[in-house]
């Protein structure tokens, strides 16, 4: 008895907090929100883990990493071995220490979260590549013997990245094709500075060019080649292209001036640098009242986003309550503290303009929730008589997006998906095409940082196979 009592002392159930700027202070700025563990605190959250001998928190991570190992060297401060622990399986450590939804993968299946807050496994990384990155220089892995053997990348983001560095790590030369000028697909236009700093992503995205990696920016393919073009100079092919292909709801009003997709409302603000105009000469219009249509992480971007750009009032219309938000928890509680207004079971029926091509205000309706449809949350349901006017002079519609169509429409003989996406083997990644691969957004539609990089560790082994015994 007296020794069961010892072992529940031991558990430390609550984590270590996170410090992150003042929200009154940092809807001014684009810099980062949330800080990072100091080394002590780092220490002491590491310290809570159990080590458990089957480590279910593993199972949860898309991309296998060795969490245990790697905070057990948290625990003994041999943060070098830590980092040396991640990058074995994942090439991005700062960003997926920053974005990626832990609680709904390896943090969801720490043991410590049936009694108190699991173990902040996403911190704790962050901590390792920032860690890393401070220290100015980064450790080249083991690299393997060339192969001879061309690989082609089409873009580079998380799952293209991904793919390039387990493959040059295996002796195989290869190049990456990007259509931006900057690298990094979603990454660099679609997550906000406050969220990832883009110097993070182009310190990854030059970690894995050290390692030999070509980037070509600036190269549609598609259109500047084709995939077939390409695979007449290269042995193998895998399609990282994304999905850059947005909804709209399909309502009036949705050409008018004033109403962006949050595909271009963001790139515009991200990659574009409007955020800095007219240093960058990327307009992007500041309106007194914005609406932002949808509940995801995208949409959660585009509210906190238009605040800093000076927005006077910046509105969240969802048509689910709170409950089913998609949003990560942490980024709804963001944006509240910044001052964005929830605007919950409310669905927008039409776009009005003003007379000169510019919205003006939104109609609405009101909604409540019926049974659960088939994602399992409840289903709104629109109330009677209850449409409304609403004054807004910008409007973000962040309610998804498509795989890219370009290289689908490109590419005889590929097999597509009734969303547009290209098949693949899920335990391979490898399309209807015997030389070519694919994962991520173009594969899966709009999903998460992690997933994507999931997939591009898949295709890596199946093309290092292939490559090596032509099958």
């Amino acid at each position: 008895m007296a020794e069961e009592k010892k072992e529940k002392t031991k558990l430390n159930l609550e984590r270590q907090h996170m410090p992150k700027q003042d929200p009154i202070e940092r809807v001014r700025n684009f810099d980062e929100v949330a800080l990072g563990y100091p080394t002590e605190t780092a220490v002491s959250e590491a310290s809570r883990c159990l080590q458990c001998k089957k480590p279910l928190c593993r199972q949860g991570c898309p991309v296998g990493i060795d969490i245990p190992g790697f905070i057990k060297c948290i625990v003994e401060r041999d943060f070098g071995s830590g980092v040396r622990e991640i990058k074995a399986t994942n090439a991005l450590p700062a960003v997926c220490g920053r974005v990626c939804p832990q609680e709904e993968q390896c943090e969801k299946m720490c043991i410590l979260g049936k009694k108190g807050a699991p173990i902040a496994i996403g911190r704790l990384e962050r901590f390792l590549a920032d860690w890393e990155a401070a220290e100015g220089k980064s450790e080249a892995p083991d690299m393997a013997p060339r192969t001879g053997k061309k690989v082609a990348i089409v873009g580079s983001g998380p799952s293209g990245i991904t793919v390039a560095n387990d493959l040059i790590i295996r002796g195989h030369e290869v190049t990456v094709f990007e259509a931006l000028h900057e690298c990094g697909g979603v990454l660099a236009y679609g997550i906000p500075e406050f969220r990832l700093p883009k110097a993070i992503v182009r310190r990854e995205v030059e970690y894995v060019r050290s390692l030999g990696v070509k980037i070509l920016t600036d190269f549609i393919v598609g259109k500047t080649r084709t995939v077939d073009d390409l695979l007449k100079e290269f042995d193998a092919l895998f399609v990282g292209s994304g999905a850059g292909l947005p909804w709209f709801m399909d309502i009036p009003g949705e050409n008018l001036n004033g109403v962006y997709s949050a595909n271009e409302y963001l790139t515009r603000v991200n990659l574009m640098k409007g955020f800095r105009f007219p240093e960058y000469q990327t307009p992007v219009k500041r309106p007194c009242r914005v609406a932002v249509v949808g509940g995801g992480n995208v949409a959660m971007d585009s509210a906190r986003t238009a605040l800093r750009l000076g927005a006077a009032e910046v509105h969240l219309v969802y048509r689910r309550s709170r409950a089913e938000l998609p949003a990560r928890s942490e980024e709804a509680e963001n944006a509240e503290e910044e001052g964005v207004i929830f605007d919950l079971l409310t669905l927008p029926l039409r776009l009005v303009g003003d007379g000169n091509g510019w919205v003006k205000e939104i109609e609405c309706q009101k909604m409540e929730l019926g049974e659960p449809d088939a994602s399992g949350r409840r289903k709104p349901v629109p109330v009677e008589g209850s449409n409304f006017l609403v004054p807004y002079d910008a409007v973000v519609i962040a309610i998804g997006n498509s795989p890219n169509p370009l290289i689908p429409m490109t590419t005889p003989g590929l097999e597509i998906s009734k969303k547009g996406g290209i098949v693949t083997n899920a335990e391979t990644a490898q399309s209807s095409r015997p030389n070519i691969w694919a994962g991520g957004d173009i594969v899966r539609g709009a999903a998460t940082v992690i997933s994507a990089m999931g997939d591009g560790r898949i295709a890596a082994a199946s093309m290092h196979k292939y490559l090596l015994n032509g099958q």
